[in-house]
């Protein structure tokens, strides 16, 4: 089940909604934890188990660690435990036919490996849980005594299959104590539906092009459309991911909780470095905190700084897939980002500052044709094709064709992802009084209605982050 779904939003959501403000509230987070895992095991009825397991499990790490807090050795075996369990399970299903197929190909064996589907969301409620374990161990957080709240941080739906990833000393006070307001309420209304058309209206329809100029060979794209299909994509992921992610903190809001934001405008970054202070938020601070300062981060003398970025970008990568093409991605990023650190930051502050955001998108576009591509092959071939290697020529008749269909939706996209409508929006919403409250009501009606007409005719309805 996903949030851009009829069922969630019309049987679901309103059902899960009034099963837990009519329960009283020393009951709501069990009604949370129910709900959360009939959400999970709508379409991973199998995986439930495993889920349940880690929660358990790291559960029980966390009580034994508090128990043993005098004995040093007791309390980091048991620590290590944890680690070397929940990266083994992430391993095992995540990577485990990446690692045999990279053995069979370097030894020339045929091991085989049996494909097993990839447990929706394990990558998220595994750092969760780990962060958890961790922050209990370096006694940043007070051990949770009560597995049924433990059980609704690691399961909450509104978070569970996409993120924003929670650290558990972000909600730790939230799962005791939270408001539960008809403002937070609205506001979580509001911010849910804004993701929703995000998503459905903006994403999936820019997505088309991408998926046509994708399905295309090699030998008919064009420069203008390899552009074109790219710069389409580089919009979908945005909003389908950044949607999404609205879409869970407006949920966190209705049901009394604060989550963090996880995009903040990325694509009006001037360097590659604020670019990833801008996107998908939550898993930089989690590598930060549980990654780079451990190892040392900008404490140490600059060759191991770039190490650690160097580690840190790769397990970036590799966290966002088993494939060669998501670890090349982590490390390509990694490398501008050392650059930057380097000298080339301080180049740029001398160039024009438009420059600044070519620069960064042209990184981050090209970036993105890494992450598509399955196949390294294949990822160089579109960018030659871009870049103009090849006889495919600047364009054709089909470029043109996609210039004139899709222009209004490009200029809709680049509006939306800048924060001046945003701005403009706030300012007008602040404002709100008599006709002006109507309208801005209406407008959130039209948006959903809007987003709900397109579920109904629904064919292409995609969630780009639904395999990590």
């Amino acid at each position: 089940m996903v949030f851009s779904s009829l069922i969630f939003i019309f049987k679901f959501l309103p059902l899960t909604l009034l099963l837990y403000y009519i329960s009283p509230k020393p009951l709501r987070n069990l009604v949370l934890l129910i709900a959360s895992l009939v959400f999970y095991g709508w379409g991973e009825p199998l995986y439930i188990v495993l889920m349940i397991f880690t929660t358990v499990f790291d559960y029980i790490c966390g009580l034994l660690i508090h128990k043993y807090d005098e004995h040093i050795i007791k309390k980091k075996i048991i620590f290590i435990l944890s680690v070397i369990i929940n990266l083994g399970i992430l391993s095992f299903f995540k990577y485990y036919g990446f690692l045999v197929d990279n053995i069979n190909s370097v030894f020339g064996l045929n091991i085989v490996a049996s494909k097993l589907p990839l447990p929706v969301g394990i990558s998220f409620y595994t750092f969760q849980t780990m962060s958890y374990v961790i922050d209990v161990y370096l006694k940043k957080v007070q051990v949770q005594r009560n597995i049924i709240s433990f059980g609704t941080y690691v399961t909450m739906f509104p978070q569970l299959v996409a993120g924003p990833i929670v650290k558990y000393g972000d909600v730790e006070k939230q799962l005791k104590h939270r408001e539960e307001s008809l403002e937070k309420f609205s506001e979580g209304v509001e911010i849910f539906i804004i993701g929703l058309a995000k998503k459905v209206v903006l994403a999936n329809n820019i997505g088309l092009l991408w998926t046509t100029v994708k399905a295309t060979s090699f030998g008919e794209i064009t420069v203008l459309s390899a552009w074109l299909g790219i710069i389409a994509f580089t919009f979908q992921i945005y909003f389908d991911f950044s949607g999404y992610s609205d879409m869970a903190i407006g949920l966190g809001k209705m049901f009394g909780f604060e989550l963090m934001k996880n995009f903040n405008y990325p694509y009006i970054s001037k360097s590659v470095s604020e670019f990833w202070r801008r996107w998908h938020i939550s898993l930089g601070d989690w590598f930060r905190e549980y990654v780079y300062i451990p190892l040392g981060g900008n404490r140490c003398e600059r060759t191991k700084q770039y190490r650690n970025l160097f580690i840190v970008w790769f397990l970036t990568g590799l966290w966002h897939g088993a494939n060669w093409n998501f670890i090349f991605w982590g490390l390509y990023f990694g490398f501008f980002i050392t650059l930057e650190k380097m000298f080339l930051k301080s180049w740029l502050d001398k160039l024009p500052r438009v420059l600044f955001h070519v620069y960064t998108l042209l990184v981050v576009i090209v970036g993105w044709v890494f992450f598509e591509f399955e196949s390294l092959w294949g990822a160089f071939k579109y960018i030659g094709i871009m870049f103009g290697f090849g006889s495919n020529g600047l364009y054709d008749k089909q470029s043109l064709y996609f210039i004139k269909t899709n222009l209004l939706l490009f200029i809709a996209v680049s509006l939306c992802s800048l924060p001046l409508l945003k701005g403009l929006f706030e300012s007008i919403k602040n404002k709100r009084k008599g006709l002006k409250a109507i309208a801005i009501s209406m407008m959130y009606l039209a948006l959903l209605i809007l987003s709900t007409t397109y579920l109904v005719n629904e064919s292409y309805n995609p969630f780009l982050y639904f395999r990590f």
